[in-house]
């Protein structure tokens, strides 16, 4: 497709001099722009991009003996897309990075607009999340909510570091200046539900009569336990999609939706000796890998991977993957801002 949708005109002195008339009361013409910013095609905005969990794990506990969590506040390492430098950002709509929380340590409790996921990568025996007054003990490959305005805190009573992948929207938030934060009366807030409260009340296709649903998912925790039995399940039975393998989405349980209005997450199954066609879509997607080894094709580059090695995809650029033997791919993106905006759009792209 041709991509220069829109021709300028030739500048001529008479329209410099205009130029320089329009900049003095903060003006400025289209016709010169119109090209950069209504384009035929997507602009991804950012590139690809693999963090090797080893590399990123040894930095993160050389941090570890140099600053305590409360010290920081959250001990995390940000994850910046290499055309992103210094905007805390891994696509242009979404943040990640990775968090420890070493043995014996709280990180204290606070509350904010964004909206957060935990996908847990290393969790001792006996970390937790709270969110509202509520605990859950992480496990590897667990994927863990923290709403908007949700109070939250974390903990590690175990002997061994707890590590996990963090989402948020805090760009999405900071682009409309939305952004709230506050602490909480206490360092570490009050527990009031018994754990797993809320996986028992909305998590086993059961909900309270009095229930009223809402625009994010009440469940706390997903435990990766139950979601990698569900993808075993499903790969024996089929099918296999060519561009997804077997790929389920975390939902709302009340509603069948998002789990939160401004990020989906994903959880795919990847079998052995299978190799997906090339798919593309809107939402630029960051990957984490739960099991296996392989490599993807994004883009034009090839990124290869182990397990809990974290990359990107931008918008709009083929993907495919192949993984060697079996693999399972965590991601998430900005697709339910883009749906409920009416711009998200996919392709599966033939042979």
């Amino acid at each position: 497709m041709d991509t220069t949708f829109y021709n300028k005109p030739e500048t001529s002195p008479a329209l410099k001099a205009l130029y320089e008339r329009l900049g003095k009361k903060n003006t400025a013409p289209l016709w010169e722009v119109l090209g950069e910013i209504v384009t035929p095609l997507p602009k991804a905005r950012c590139a690809p991009a693999l963090w090797k969990y080893d590399e990123v794990r040894a930095l993160l506990m050389e941090a570890g003996e140099l600053i305590s969590a409360q010290e920081a506040e959250r001990r995390v390492l940000v994850l910046e897309n290499p055309t992103l430098r210094g905007g805390s950002q891994i696509t242009p709509t979404l943040y990640a990075g990775v968090q420890l929380v070493m043995p014996g340590e709280t990180a204290p409790t606070h509350r904010h607009s964004a909206s957060a996921l935990r996908f847990v990568l290393e969790s001792g025996e006996g970390a937790y999340t709270a969110v509202d007054g509520e605990r859950t003990t992480m496990h590897a490959g667990d994927f863990i909510l923290t709403p908007s305005w949700t109070y939250h805190d974390h903990g590690n009573p175990s002997e061994a570091p707890a590590i996990w992948l963090d989402g948020l929207d805090i760009p999405m938030v900071n682009m409309f200046s939305a952004s709230f934060a506050e602490h909480h009366p206490d360092e570490t807030q009050p527990v009031t539900r018994p754990e797993g409260d809320a996986l028992t009340r909305y998590g086993t296709a059961l909900m309270p009569i009095d229930f009223t649903p809402g625009r994010r998912s009440p469940l706390l925790s997903y435990p990766y336990a139950r979601s990698r039995d569900a993808l075993d399940r499903l790969a024996r039975n089929g099918p296999v999609h060519p561009a997804h393998g077997i790929k389920m989405q975390y939902v709302n349980p009340a509603t069948g939706g998002y789990p939160m209005p401004t990020i989906a997450a994903f959880l795919q199954f990847l079998p052995a000796g299978f190799e997906t066609a090339e798919y593309r879509s809107t939402d630029a997607t960051v990957f984490c890998v739960a099991e296996g080894r392989g490599t993807s094709r994004v883009g034009d580059q090839t990124l290869a991977w182990g397990p809990r090695d974290i990359f990107v995809a931008p918008s709009w650029q083929p993907v495919s993957h192949t993984p060697q033997g079996e693999a399972v791919l965590f991601s998430f993106s900005d697709r339910p801002a883009q749906k409920a905006l009416g711009l998200w759009r996919e392709s599966v792209m033939a042979d």
